[in-house]
């Protein structure tokens, strides 16, 4: 009897040391498939994933997951390719158009020294301000398929932002003058430093001052942090919170933006995220507040 229950023993033992052998070979390969899996994530490689199992269900696992990842490859290879050739089309469409359009604003000069009646000098205003929001509709797309692109936008420096913000505002001041704005500015005494490209963090600076003017109903609040976060803060009666949520989608306007191509913001955005911040806007008690963290 004895004899009996140490072999039952002896054999589950061995059993559970199989099992357990088993195991913790199931763990290393399910570990080693998520390891493979993110690593062909992140590297533009075809090479499969490959284990070192004898288990037939897990190295099933990894060619349904290495099948899968190639059809994911492809995908975004024509997804690079197809944006690429849009980005391309857009930049010389509106490059083309600045052509004819010059050629018509300086037909319509020529036109408006002529002796015209109130009617057709009436018109000839008319024609005048379309063209010149066609005109200023096809800067924005041709600025924007160059801030999607970035390539002029790779390089990085360190750079002053409190410098580049100063700057940035006194090149509003005038038109900050004509809308009776009297920007209030708070900035940190310290440095605020990051390593980003120049010419883009003026484009965002740029972009949102020129929002600020647009949309404010005669005040502006400027903060730099020591946190490297800026917030410009206006009253805006013509916002609400959906405006506000949809500031930065492509070719949104807000009525009370007058000469508006809907691009500015999301060109800042865009830009932004290149240099990995974050921008958002925010109403709340009629003041529209555009967050921007570096």
């Amino acid at each position: 009897m004895e004899r009996l229950l140490s072999a039952a023993c002896a054999f589950l033992l061995a059993v559970t040391a199989v099992l357990l052998m088993k195991i913790f070979s199931l763990h290393r390969a399910a570990d080693q498939i998520g390891r493979e899996f993110g690593e062909r994530l992140d590297t533009d490689t075809n090479v499969g994933i490959d284990i070192r199992t004898a288990d037939k269900h897990m190295r099933r696992l990894a060619a349904q997951l290495d099948c899968q990842l190639k059809i994911l490859r492809k995908a975004q290879i024509r997804y690079r390719l197809g944006d690429h050739e849009l980005k391309e089309s857009v930049a010389n469409i509106s490059h083309d158009l600045r052509t004819p359009l010059t050629a018509i604003m300086g037909y319509l000069e020529l036109l408006k020294r002529e002796p015209l009646s109130d009617a057709a000098r009436n018109y000839a205003d008319i024609i005048e301000n379309r063209a010149n929001a066609l005109k200023h509709l096809t800067e924005e797309l041709f600025c924007y398929s160059l801030a999607v692109t970035a390539e002029q936008y790779e390089q990085r420096e360190n750079v002053n932002i409190n410098q580049v913000l100063e700057e940035s505002v006194a090149a509003f001041y005038a038109s900050m003058n004509e809308r009776g704005i009297c920007p209030r500015i708070l900035m940190p005494r310290v440095r605020i430093e990051r390593r980003l490209n120049r010419a883009a963090l003026f484009r965002i600076f740029e972009n949102v001052l020129g929002n600020a003017v647009k949309y404010s109903s005669g005040d502006l609040t400027i903060e730099l942090t020591d946190q490297g976060v800026i917030t410009f803060t206006n009253r805006a009666d013509g916002m609400d919170e959906v405006a506000a949520g949809r500031l930065f989608d492509r070719f949104y306007t807000v009525k009370a933006g007058s000469h508006s191509t809907g691009l500015g913001l999301s060109i800042a955005k865009t830009l932004t995220e290149q240099m990995g911040g974050q921008i958002s806007a925010v109403w709340r008690d009629q003041r529209l507040t555009v967050i921007l963290k570096l």
